[in-house]
Parts: structure tokens; sequence; C-alpha cells
């Protein structure tokens, strides 16, 4: 129980619990103008997505009173949407399936919503649109207590406003996380520059973590020297951690790096990177130096890492 409120937390959630609302006009009696309401949808969607889906099974997902439940059975039999069978082993359960009329009004008001959803995301630029899938993903994967795994993030070439992503990404993430001030947002901006003026398609990559539709990691392998790879600008955002995505994105490195011909990585980091430093020992790296210094406003450590390919 959440026993002070002194940020106003509370009153701030449910603000934009009736925003969203409002915005996705929920709060009519019918849903995008159709003949459903919220909860009714959600039934006829489950219906859609399920092979003779027990009433009781709904009712559980969705959190509907059984009463509730009942009645919107009861009407989508009547209007002829939903065949009904009795289980064998409980007559008093039934088995749901959609008519072709049921059929055909999920598809109507599976396409309005589409449309009403990619109207509200046209509104937004392209890095805008991004940003709120993003947040979106976040919301639900802080919120969902159901224990069920993640979506897996995909990795992908850099595409436009990616490097934007990594600069402005590490930035904030840094200064939330560990104090840095703005010395170190300007060096990985210096890194992304070098990497795009002077890409050599042959030797170097970049790779982006995408999850629902986001950005949510990056990292850069470099040439050093004709022998050396740099691994560089390892991120892995909130929004992409717990499940392993740090340890794919290095190890597309050491491929790529194998691959190519190298014959070493190295890497340089800090000390209190502690969840990196455990991503690179477990991918074969060992700290072969470390130096304390002064940058980003912060007494560091510096350390760099190797690997033989």
């Amino acid at each position: 129980m959440l026993q002070q409120d002194s940020g106003g937390q509370i009153a701030k959630v449910r603000a934009f619990n009736r925003f969203y609302t409002r915005k996705l006009g929920v709060l009519d009696q019918q849903l995008l103008k159709s003949p459903f309401s919220l909860s009714e949808a959600r039934v006829l969607y489950e219906l859609a997505h399920r092979e003779d889906a027990a009433a009781k099974e709904i009712g559980i997902e969705l959190g509907l009173d059984p009463g509730y439940l009942s009645r919107i059975v009861q009407k989508f039999d009547e209007d002829g949407l939903i065949t009904r069978k009795p289980l064998a082993a409980d007559r008093r359960q039934y088995r749901l399936g959609l008519t072709a009329k049921g059929r055909q009004a999920f598809a109507k008001l599976d396409r309005s919503t589409h449309d009403d959803v990619a109207g509200m995301l046209a509104a937004l630029p392209d890095g805008e649109r991004r940003r709120l899938v993003g947040a979106m993903a976040e919301i639900e994967r802080l919120l969902d207590t159901s224990g069920s795994s993640a979506s897996p993030a995909i990795l992908r070439e850099p595409g436009p406003g990616d490097m934007g992503w990594v600069v402005q990404s590490h930035g904030a993430l840094y200064a939330g996380e560990y104090g840095f001030d703005s010395g170190f947002e300007a060096l990985v901006a210096e890194i992304v520059a070098k990497f795009l003026t002077g890409f050599d398609a042959a030797r170097e990559r970049c790779w982006i973590a995408e999850l629902d539709g986001a950005p949510v990691g990056s990292v850069f392998l470099v040439r050093h020297s004709d022998d050396v790879a740099k691994l560089r600008l390892l991120l892995v955002d909130p929004a992409g951690r717990g499940q392993g995505l740090g340890k794919r994105l290095v190890g597309e490195c050491v491929a790529f790096a194998r691959a190519r011909g190298y014959r070493k990585i190295t890497l340089w980091t800090q000390s209190i990177l502690t969840t990196a430093r455990k991503i690179y020992q477990e991918a074969g790296f060992a700290l072969v130096a470390s130096e304390p210094h002064r940058s980003f406003g912060q007494n560091l450590i510096g350390e760099t890492w190797e690997r033989e390919l």
C-alpha cells in the first residue's frame, strides 16, 4: 500500500487514465460507433482469437463478473454471433465460438479499431510515434503481474532517427542512473558522428534492438586497427531489460568481428557498470587494465577489456 504520495503520483496516474480513455473514446456507450460496449468488444476479440473457448476461461482472463459475462454471452447468442456447446465434463459450462455473422461483426470492429489507432499515430512525427509505442510497452511491462514473458526484441540495422535516439538515450540513462553530466552525451555524439562520417561497411556495424516497434538497445563494432575491433556504446533501455538483450548484442559483435577477420576485440567501460561488466565477462572478455579518472562529473575507474578471437 502506498502510504505517502508527496509527488502526487496517484493523482497523475488517475489523470492519465482519464486522458487516455477520452482519447480512445471508450466512455461512449458504444465503442467506435459500433453496437458493442468495450467489454463486449473484448469478449468478441477473445472469441475471434481462440478455438472453442470456455466462457469461464474468458471471464477469468478479462476479470469480468460471471453474471455480467453471462448477459454478454446471452446477447451474442440472441444476435446470432456465437455458437454454444456444453462441456462434456460439466454441462453447465459452455464452449463458445463465432458464427459467420460473428466473424463478420468482429472483422468490421477490428478494422475500425485499426483505422482509429492509425489515425491517432499518423498525427505524430515518426520519432514521437516510436516514443509513444515504447512508453506503452514500458507501462505494460511494469504493470503486468501475470508472469508472462515479454515479446522478444529484434536486432536490426539502424534507420533514420536511430542515431539521434542512441545519443539521447545514453545521455538520459547515464544521467538518471549514474549522475553523468552533459560531457558524456557529448562523447556519445562524437562517437556516433565519427561512425556515420567514416563508416566502413565491410568491417564495421551497428545493431539496434527493437521491441514492439520502438528502439530499446544498441551496440557498435568499429575498426580500431587492421587486427583489432572496438566494441562501443552498448546500451539496453529499461524497457528492454530482462530478456538477455545485452548478451545478444555483444554476441553479434563477436560473431561479426570473427567473420571479418579481426583477431581481437577491445572495449572501454567503467567499474561501476556492473551489469555490462558481467556481460563482457560471460562473453569471454578479460579485464586487462584499469585507471582512475575524473570524467562526466564523476570520479571513475576506467577499465579496458579484451577478447581474443
